[in-house]
């Protein structure tokens, strides 16, 4: 059992104020590119009239996986429009806005916007009373909001099926910490259902993670 004047208990306390500041969860932590993406994958084939888009995106989240190793979920001041974190760290939101700027659609910029216009629809939990362009897009929250405002947000099921390659879900972690990745078009090896590309702590990984947690968020933003 911990002592409360433990440098566990520090670290912890430290933890809990950064996970509030992000919204997504763990702390600083590095991991090699080992094991990031399975080594011998199955795919999922895309539709015929799949876009260009949708192709590139994919591509460009499990990109990351390996490159990105590290986690920070530290307030950063960043450029705007385009701006970023270090690529070999970041949270799990990060992993959704590089995929995006990648075929042309920056998030940063579009939740900054669409925040500007209508403040009062975003959750208010973080104490803010106008938008901030270096961590808006960066909340889990606001993400789902965005989609969620953008028509992009469809039927939340348990069937594996339903989430396709390029579908963006966001979970409930649990203790009000919510999480967000990607849809791969890599399959599990059951082949039951698609990887999910995230990064949750140790880097960006290509995980069988889908169905680990509630889902509280499905959206398709490209087809």
């Amino acid at each position: 059992m911990l002592s409360n004047g433990s440098p566990s208990v520090r670290n912890l306390l430290v933890l809990i104020l950064c996970l509030v500041i992000v919204g997504c969860r763990q702390p600083t932590r590095t991991n090699s590119a080992k094991g990031a993406i399975p080594e011998h994958p199955k795919y999922k084939p895309l539709a015929q009239n799949s876009s260009p888009q949708l192709q590139n995106v994919i591509a460009a989240a499990v990109a990351q996986a390996g490159v990105t190793t590290g986690y920070d979920p530290n307030y950063v001041g960043i450029a705007y429009p385009n701006g970023d974190v270090p690529m070999n760290t970041g949270v799990c939101s990060d992993v959704v806005v590089r995929a995006f700027r990648k075929v042309g659609v920056d998030l940063q910029k579009e939740v900054h916007e669409d925040m500007t216009r209508a403040f009062d629809q975003y959750p208010q939990r973080w104490g803010l009373t106008k938008p901030d362009s270096n961590i808006d897009h960066r909340r889990v929250l606001n993400l789902m909001t965005y989609f969620t405002r953008q028509g992009k947000s469809i039927p939340i099921t348990d069937e594996p099926n339903d989430y396709l390659p390029g579908d963006v879900v966001a979970w409930d972690l649990g203790g009000g910490i919510y999480h967000i990745g990607m849809v791969t078009n890599l399959l599990s090896e059951s082949e039951r259902e698609c990887l999910i590309v995230h990064n949750i702590g140790g880097g960006t990984r290509v995980e069988d993670v889908l169905l680990s947690w509630t889902i509280k968020g499905h959206y398709r933003y490209f087809r």
